[in-house]
């Protein structure tokens, strides 16, 4: 193996892929905002539908069409629920129309859709067949979800350094494989739980306690980076390094929150849920 030489090209190329996962994550995820645009009165509008939640108050719906002869409603109920729809006027502000979600307890999920009027002209923003989902859930402390977000990114930029120096012959990849296995512990080990226990209620809710695919996702990306830290320490074997990593970048392409936790309506309890098909095809 390569004892040493420039690794500044393969720095360059894990950020590029490390970007280029965090925003396919962002695009398929299914609690970030929903992108809408809707042409009504003969003008178009792009909208930004909340998917996500957190805190204890309800969630604001603002929609920014300055012209006044628009008036819109929200429709909404509790999912999943056999409920009937309730509805919500918008009310103008200047060039808003604003309204609100009525606040839910952690993981509890409304679907909602919006039908907007002007001059006899009705559009409808989604519908009750193909409706919005957003889930509510705890405030989570910045101290704590600022960290977890940081050492969960720099722990796949590492990862996927490791990677491509076990693919060129790198000695360092095996340095390199125990700073992304330290920084998975302290991200995903330590502070995804924390995270998972101020927004939801409980610091596990994967394997052996559940099926929760977030935690799930999270506990194999790291046993298979300890078993490339371990399978390196008397021998190199960068192609453990090289699987590692592209675990890692597999299970991180899985939509996030896909099948997270959900509060059951009738039990009162936190169950794991899942993102309506919908969603998923055309996030």
């Amino acid at each position: 193996m390569k004892r040493s030489g420039n690794t500044a090209l393969y720095w360059v190329l894990a950020a590029i892929i490390t970007i280029g996962a965090a925003y396919y994550q962002r695009k398929t995820g299914p609690t970030y905002p929903k992108n809408i645009e809707v042409l009504i009165n003969g003008r178009s509008y792009d909208f930004k539908l909340p998917r996500s939640y957190g805190g204890d108050d309800d969630c604001p719906v603002e929609l920014e069409i300055p012209d006044p002869d628009v008036s819109g409603t929200l429709f909404y109920k509790r999912y999943p629920t056999r409920e009937s729809w309730q509805s919500k006027p918008f009310r103008r502000s200047g060039d808003l129309l604003k309204t609100t979600l009525p606040h839910q307890p952690p993981a509890g999920k409304l679907i909602y859709y919006i039908e907007l009027k002007a001059k006899g002209e009705k559009v409808k923003i989604q519908d009750g067949q193909n409706p919005v989902v957003i889930r509510f859930k705890g405030a989570v402390p910045a101290y704590i979800l600022v960290p977890h977000i940081f050492f969960m990114f720099l722990a796949m930029l590492l990862s996927n350094f490791t990677g491509l120096l076990g693919i060129a012959g790198f000695k360092k990849q095996v340095y390199y494989g125990k700073i992304t296995l330290l920084l998975l512990f302290i991200g995903g080990m330590i502070l995804g739980p924390l995270v998972q226990l101020y927004a939801f209620g409980a610091l596990w809710t994967g394997v052996p306690f559940g099926w929760d695919l977030t935690d799930n996702k999270l506990l194999i990306g790291f046993i298979f980076w300890l078993i490339a830290v371990v399978g390196n320490l008397k021998k190199d074997r960068p192609w453990l390094s090289v699987l590692a990593a592209v675990i890692l970048i597999l299970i991180y392409s899985i939509p996030h929150s896909l099948y997270g936790s959900e509060f059951n309506y009738e039990s009162g309890q936190v169950i794991q849920g899942l993102i309506p098909p919908v969603q998923i095809l055309f996030p």
